[in-house]
């Protein structure tokens, strides 16, 4: 092997020293260390494997930085893209091959910076620019809920264009779905289904917190020849920390604000047949006026349990019909019996009080009832009903991890 460029930069410096004359003791760099340790053109000592030249690099294969010269190695590849992304990969134990282990971004420039050294331990240095080709089947994700300002209570979700069904696509889905929040939350993804994801802390929403989802999913391989597109962020505002508690054995709601009761109304919850669900519901949305027909229910009409009636203050918990509401028809068992067909009732000025001073994501949990219990999914936003470590089997990234423990690094592979 030659080894010209460091014969170069000998002579260079023998050069600068006969022309100084005896006021200079060495040659170096602005940094004081010797030009001989700065690194030369390592071009013909490594080479680019499925990386044509002068076109795009086709998606589904290895990067792979090979060593030429028997006599030289490779000590460290860094390959990134413009999003400053870094391309995982690894290098042989005797430093004659790199290869990346995982899949190139679709649609993206990489700039790939390849360190060598020769049999003297001289170091080498080569750079490659590339772009890699656009994927021909896209996965969109949309954000939920809208921006805005909601209850501590409130779940982000993400909904996929397509199904991911893989464990190491869907942890790829999930490492590119970043939530920050202020001040920061111990939370988790959990796949409701193929193709929606909801996300939760551990505990409430801190009151008063600033919560952001952004996407890294762009170009990114999700399986079944699937990249990801760019999503908009997303940004909410979490408000007090509301709870409404109904209790069915008791017929009173409290409600409370910052963990301070800040009323106690008389209600009716739902009636043997029609018992109101039990457990954790996240207010969907309100309607100052809602026109219920017992045929939405599934009660036929001409029957002795069949309704029609305008309804006033209704704030919505499940996408099946379940409200709390006004209704002065049942004022003088409110407090006293439980007389609905599912929905918690109470008097015209106390919905409206309710509706005034609840918003969406607060919590409304009923308690003591002889309903089922409210699902975590398909009906609202039951998420809280499962527990964190239900929460987290959930995951893809979690599922089988302590609480705290960092997850087994999975690279994304074709479904």
């Amino acid at each position: 092997m030659s080894h010209t460029p460091s014969l170069r930069i000998a002579l260079s410096c023998s050069l600068l020293v006969a022309a100084a004359g005896a006021g200079v003791a060495g040659c170096g760099g602005p940094d004081g260390h010797p030009l001989s340790a700065r690194p030369y053109d390592a071009a013909r000592q490594v080479a680019f494997e499925g990386v044509p030249e002068g076109r795009e690099v086709p998606l589904g294969k290895p990067l792979t930085v090979t060593a030429e010269d028997g006599d030289a190695r490779i000590t460290d590849v860094t390959a990134v893209d413009e999003a400053g992304h870094y391309l995982a990969g690894e290098l042989s134990a005797d430093g004659s091959r790199w290869r990346s282990t995982a899949p190139l971004v679709a649609g993206a420039r990489y700039t790939v910076r390849v360190a060598t050294e020769n049999g003297d331990g001289a170091p080498g240095a080569r750079t490659l620019t590339f772009q890699t080709a656009r994927a021909k089947k896209l996965l969109k994700v949309d954000f939920g809920p809208e921006a805005g300002k909601y209850g501590v209570g409130q779940p982000l979700t993400a909904t996929l264009s397509a199904p991911v069904t893989g464990k190491e696509g869907r942890a790829a889905v999930e490492r590119a779905l970043k939530v920050r929040s202020t001040p920061t939350v111990t939370g988790a993804w959990h796949w409701v289904d193929d193709k929606e994801l909801h996300f939760r802390p551990r505990e409430y929403w801190p009151a008063g917190a600033s919560v952001t989802l952004t996407s890294n999913l762009a170009g990114v391989h999700v399986g079944n020849g699937f990249h990801g597109t760019a999503t908009a962020p997303l940004r909410i505002d979490i408000g007090d920390r509301v709870e409404a508690v109904a209790d069915a054995s008791t017929h009173q709601m409290v409600v409370k604000r910052n963990g301070e009761v800040i009323n106690t109304i008389p209600v009716t919850t739902g009636k043997p047949g029609f018992a109101t669900r039990n457990g954790v519901k996240v207010v969907l949305e309100k309607q100052a006026f809602v026109r219920m027909r017992s045929t939405t229910v599934g009660i036929a009409e001409g029957s002795s349990e069949a309704y029609d009636l305008p309804v006033h203050y209704a704030t919505r918990v499940t996408w099946s019909g379940e409200y709390v509401h006004a209704a002065p028809w049942s004022v003088g068992s409110q407090g006293y019996a439980n007389v609905s067909h599912g929905c918690v009732g109470m008097s015209t000025g106390n919905a409206a009080w309710f509706f005034e001073n609840i918003r969406r994501g607060d919590i409304v949990r009923v308690v003591n009832s002889q309903g089922e219990e409210m699902p975590p999914f398909g009906n609202g936003f039951g998420d809280w009903n499962l527990p964190w470590d239900q929460w987290r089997q959930g995951s893809a990234v979690h599922a089988g991890t302590r609480e705290g423990a960092l997850p087994a690094r999975l690279r994304p592979q074709p479904l």
